[in-house]
Parts: C-alpha cells; sequence; structure tokens
C-alpha cells in the first residue's frame, strides 16, 4: 500500500510525497520542514503534521494561526482518506491512496507499472466474528482483525495464552496488557505482553513483525528485559519475558511522593544507559525510552529496559495505525523533535534525549517543557519542536549542579549538541 500527496497548487506544484511505510510530514515556515513554505505568511513556523501508515493518513493542525482545511473545512485533527483535499493559503494538497506498483500486462519497457487503487474488502473479527470493510492490496488478501469492542475488552481481560497459567493483569496500555503468568512447563514466573492489532492486518505485516521481534530478541544484556518468547493466538500476538519482581521506575516515584532522590535516579539512568550503550553499539535504537518502561527490582535496585524496540516494529508493521490519533500526550513528551519529525531516521541521540527527560521526571516529576498537565497533543509537539527546555536545577535546586548539567546536555533540542553516546553520558554521570 502507498499514500501519495501530489502538489496541486502553490510552490511545490507538480510534486509527489510518496509515503510506503509508518512515516511523518511536517508542513509550516520552519526550515525543517518536509514541505518548507517562508514566504507564505499564511503558516505558523509548524504548522500541521501528518501521521501515514498507508493506507492510513492522520492530519492534525498544531495549533496554527490561520488554520488547516480539508475540502474547504478548518479542521484541528481529521483522518483522511483518498481524493480528500489539504489546504493551507495557496497551497493545495491531494491525498491519494494506492495499492502497490504491479506490473501491466503487455507492458512497455518505458511504463512497466501501473497503480491500483486498494481492493475493499470484507474481514471479520477473529474473536467475535463481527464483519466490517477495510482496505487491501487485493480482493484476496488476508487480513487479522479486532474490532474495538473486541481490542477493548481484550485489554480488560485477556485470553489464555497456550502453554502458560494466567495469574493476574499486571498493567494496561495503548497496544495490549501485561500479565503475570507461569510456564507450565518449567514453573517459571513470566510476564506476557499482549499485543492488539488496532486495525486490520495482512499475513505479510504480521510476519514482518514476528521477524522483528525475534531481531530485537537477540539482546542479552542484564539490564535488559530477557526475551523467552512470542507467537499469536486468536489474532492476538503475545511476547514472553523474564518476569521482574518490582516495579516500573514511574510507579516507583510515584510510591515515593512523586518523586526518587538523585543517588536512585543516578543507579536507574546509569544502569538503562549501560544497556543503551551495548544495544546501539549492535545498532539497535530503543525509540521509546520513558520511566514507565524502565522495571526496577524489589530486591537489589537492578533496572532493565523493556519494550526495545517495539514501538518501531509495531508501528511499522502496519499493526499501529496511526498512532498520534490515540496516544497520549504524556508518551510524546519523551520524544525528540527530530523523533516526531521524522519517524523512521532515528539516531541514537534520540535515545539520550529519551533518557535526558526519563532523569528530569524521576528527579521532579515534572517533564521539563512548560506545559499544562492536561495539554493537548497539539500543544505538547508544538513545545516539543519550539519551547527550550527548562533547566533542570530551577525545578530541582538540590540536585549538584554537575548532574543538572549532564541531563540539561541530554535535553539538546540539536542532537549534535546532545551525548553522543550513552557510554559518554553514563561516565560523566559516575564522574558527578
Amino acid at each position: 500500500m502507498q499514500v501519495n500527496l501530489r502538489v496541486l497548487a502553490g510552490p511545490y506544484k507538480g510534486r509527489v510525497f510518496a509515503f510506503n511505510q509508518h512515516d511523518t510530514f511536517l508542513i509550516g515556515r520552519t526550515d525543517d520542514a518536509h514541505m518548507y513554505l517562508p514566504d507564505d505568511r499564511f503558516f505558523s513556523r509548524h504548522h500541521c503534521l501528518l501521521e501515514i501508515n498507508p493506507p492510513r493518513c492522520f492530519l492534525r493542525d498544531l495549533g496554527s494561526t490561520n488554520g488547516t482545511f480539508i475540502n474547504g473545512q478548518r479542521v484541528r485533527e481529521a483522518f483522511l482518506n483518498h481524493g480528500d483535499q489539504i489546504q493551507g493559503g495557496e497551497t493545495v494538497l491531494l491525498v491519494e491512496v494506492n495499492a502497490q506498483q504491479v506490473v501491466a500486462p503487455n507492458a512497455t519497457a518505458r511504463n512497466e507499472h501501473v497503480t491500483t487503487r486498494p481492493a475493499i474488502v470484507f474481514v471479520e473479527c477473529v474473536n467475535c466474528g463481527r464483519r466490517e470493510q477495510a482496505q487491501a492490496s487485493a480482493s484476496d488478501e488476508h487480513l487479522t482483525f479486532l474490532c474495538e469492542e473486541c481490542r477493548e475488552e481484550l485489554k480488560r481481560t485477556p485470553q489464555p495464552v497456550p502453554g502458560y497459567d494466567m495469574v493476574k493483569v499486571l498493567g494496561r496500555g495503548g497496544m495490549g496488557c501485561v500479565m503475570l503468568a507461569r510456564d507450565q512447563k518449567t514453573g517459571r514466573a513470566v510476564a506476557i505482553k499482549t499485543l492488539l492489532p488496532e486495525c486490520a492486518v495482512s499475513d505479510k505485516a504480521m510476519r514482518r513483525f514476528l521477524r522483528e521481534i525475534d531481531v530485537a530478541a537477540a539482546l542479552k544484556h542484564s539490564n535488559i528485559v530477557q526475551f523467552v518468547d512470542r507467537g499469536t493466538h486468536n489474532g492476538v500476538v503475545y511476547l514472553v519475558t523474564e518476569f521482574v519482581e518490582g516495579a516500573d521506575a514511574a510507579k516507583l516515584a510515584d510510591a515515593r511522593g512523586g518523586q526518587l532522590s538523585c543517588a536512585e535516579t543516578v543507579s536507574i539512568v546509569s544502569q538503562a544507559l549501560d544497556a543503551l550503550a551495548y544495544a546501539h553499539s549492535l545498532g539497535f535504537i530503543h525509540r521509546d525510552i520513558k520511566d514507565q518502561n524502565i522495571l526496577v527490582s524489589a530486591t537489589d535496585f537492578t533496572a532493565k529496559l523493556t519494550d526495545f524496540g517495539l514501538a518501531k516494529s509495531f508501528k511499522q508493521s502496519g499493526m499501529s495505525g496511526v498512532t498520534m490519533a490515540g496516544e497520549s500526550a504524556g508518551t510524546i513528551a519523551y520524544m525528540p523533535p527530530e523523533q516526531i519529525r521524522n519517524f523512521r531516521d532515528v539516531k541514537p541521540q534520540s535515545d539520550i534525549y529519551g533518557i535526558g527527560m526519563t532523569a528530569y521526571s524521576l528527579l521532579t516529576g515534572e517533564i521539563a517543557l512548560n506545559l499544562a498537565q492536561k495539554s493537548s497533543m497539539a500543544e505538547t509537539i508544538r513545545a516539543i519542536f519550539e519551547q527550550p527546555t527548562i533547566p533542570l536545577s530551577q525545578r530541582a535546586p538540590h540536585v549538584p549542579p554537575t548532574v543538572c548539567e549532564i541531563i540539561d546536555r541530554a535535553l539538546n533540542k540539536d542532537p549534535a549538541q546532545r551525548w553522543q553516546s550513552a557510554g559518554a553520558m553514563r561516565t560523566a554521570l559516575m564522574h558527578a
């Protein structure tokens, strides 16, 4: 599947921006926008952001002064369909949703490919049998589908996974839930994370997701949660990992009144940095560093990173649909500007920003941006792009200045000005 943004009018007239996997697209007067419109005063610096995960496309206006229009109507956010027109000032873009290009019968050497519209097929929920329409690359493509009601029910009451006895639900999130379970063969306590596809998923996409999970499972480090098993059952993907007796760093901070001491924070963060240094050396980037994704053992205070690469795999396989439509602003707040602007091209320095925001949150109970507690997604994204971070010393005067400087450097908006490796940041923290 492919989504095209065809420019019908404006400075980019005639150009086509094509997307065949999960990506983001920023429009505005800032010079790092994908569609850079410096001379059109109608546009704000960061005007609107599109998230594209073919065949789905979602637009969010970023609080622009003059607004973003879909088919002539001003919108704050909107799901886009084939044939919709996006307009701002003199610029008009046409949304096109196509199936992948195929070789045409009797094609000439100069024109051997054609694009076709996606097939509209009926899919059945694997849990309740409800039928709905979905877009597919071909009319005979097999899709796995869970309806919205069943997804919510399976978050509340997850189904048993073959080979494991369920003990209790540990937590619920956007992708599914996490359960404590016991391996029927070994009696070992494990954690099982269920992943519920948010849209109809092709067999090809499902296989790709499981392959990527298998690759990430090769990470073996004392500060990374150990992978045990994975599989699918009744349309639900499940991942089995070691069970860490304790709590994630966010819950640990909540239990201490919302903050951790400097010594506790440095211990957790330095262990996470050790894990990141190892993973980065092998070419892996986490992409979703936050205090909820660091588990802390209750027995010896060992910190372990969890969900390594899961966010990327879930999104790029197409299982997530578009996440900015439903993800919380609090989750986005941990992401650096370059990760929101260009999801696919993420470097290790993006994880450094995430670990800096995590340390800041554990020390202060707040993120390093001037945002209200219930700020909207658009306000949060705009703050990430445009606001300077608030120096840690202003909110945590009890933290030694050298530690504040180390964490502030990790939160620099320019990746080149951050710590360039997790190992370097860890060494600085240890010396401090």
